[in-house]
């Protein structure tokens, strides 16, 4: 058996599995109906929303950010003397993910690493990938088609995402003001879920609330690495942002927004606002936080800086090749140190069955305890 840290067997592709984004203005209310389909929104709802993506040309941020991320996954494979081919493929907007999984087939790749820029336990942010994976497999051929899939484990708590994110912090607190860095809040965001959602997030046996657990771990982590780094202990917490869908169902709070004018009103003067839940700048940092949040900022009168996201930061890009090369170990029956940072520890390979349970329809999976190979 090869014992080479390089050894990336049994896989023999990568897929780098993303959300997708508009790249231009007729692409918005299309890409908005398959983000949405199934839950009955009006076109007139989805062109409101639209308005986000037409501030910025009518084109998302992601897919450029992909194409960079990808990029730097297949230099650092190959200054690392991995030779394996890199896919990516998207959920909602192209490449699809079912064209890409086609391409395989035709390219007779039979054991596929997935990567998903989505770092966090939920429905949303894991589970529907995994469901997009069965389908698309599906339509290759299911079984027959020969390829099978296993996702690599959640990263949230990778020092190679955890590292550059505590750096954007370290930068931004410099951004602000000295006489009120000092007493600088950190507020790390991330997307708001339902809060059902958020209840049913992890494996079914550890009680759920994965998703909010899993960002308090990371960003106590980063806080206390700040701390260290600048010898004051800023104030922290947790607030969100994208809500969406209907009111009556209740969602994730505070929006970041919200919290923002309780800041102010309790006296805080500066703040940096952390975008820990999302891996690069796409469109709920650079709209959500970047425009409307910055702005709320300026009309309370508060300093704020925004950290900079892992994007291809070359920790994070090192972190696929860590992965990847840990799960490959883990496959071949090989022991392996686990990188991890927290108090969560680092998570499962394989999602327990039921992990992160849907609230509407449940669909099968690929690369879950007891799912087909």
């Amino acid at each position: 058996m090869d014992a080479s840290p390089r050894n990336t067997g049994p896989y023999d592709a990568l897929l780098l599995l993303s959300f997708g984004g508009p790249e231009k203005p007729e692409d918005v209310v299309p890409f908005l109906e398959n983000v949405t389909r199934g839950r009955g929104i009006p076109r007139e709802r989805l062109e409101e929303v639209g308005q986000h993506y037409f501030l910025f040309g009518g084109r998302s941020p992601i897919n450029d950010q992909n194409r960079a991320f990808l990029a730097a996954v297949r230099a650092d494979l190959a200054d690392n003397g991995i030779d394996l081919p890199v896919y990516w493929g998207n959920r909602n907007w192209e490449p699809y993910l079912d064209d890409v999984v086609a391409q395989m087939k035709a390219d007779g790749i039979k054991r596929v690493a997935v990567f998903v820029t989505s770092a966090y336990s939920s429905n949303s942010s894991c589970r529907q990938y995994r469901e997009n994976l069965f389908a698309a497999r599906e339509l290759a051929g299911g079984d027959e088609s020969g390829i099978s899939f296993d996702k690599l484990r959640l990263y949230y708590n990778h020092p190679g995402f955890t590292e550059p994110v505590t750096d954007g912090i370290l930068a931004a607190l410099q951004e602000l003001p000295a006489d009120l860095r000092h007493d600088a809040r950190i507020v790390f965001v991330t997307h708001s879920i339902p809060t059902a959602m958020n209840d049913a997030s992890g494996p079914p046996d550890a009680g759920g609330g994965a998703y909010v657990a899993q960002h308090l771990d990371v960003a106590r982590t980063i806080a206390a690495r700040v701390a260290v780094e600048t010898g004051i202990v800023h104030p922290h917490e947790l607030a969100f942002c994208s809500r969406s869908g209907s009111p009556q169902i209740p969602w994730l709070e505070p929006d970041v927004n919200d919290r923002l004018e309780q800041l102010a009103a309790d006296g805080v003067k500066a703040v940096v606002l952390c975008p820990v839940g999302f891996v690069s700048d796409h469109m709920e940092v650079v709209y959500d936080l970047d425009t409307e949040a910055l702005a709320t900022c300026e009309r309370l009168g508060i300093a704020a800086a925004r950290s900079a996201t892992a994007g291809t930061d070359r920790r994070f890009v090192a972190a696929v090749r860590d992965l990847l090369l840990e799960r490959a170990a883990v496959e071949r029956g090989t022991d392996v140190a686990r990188t991890a940072v927290g108090d969560l520890g680092p998570c499962w390979d394989r999602c327990a069955v039921g992990c992160c349970a849907s609230q509407r329809e449940s669909k099968p999976t690929l690369t879950g305890v007891g799912d087909p190979a």
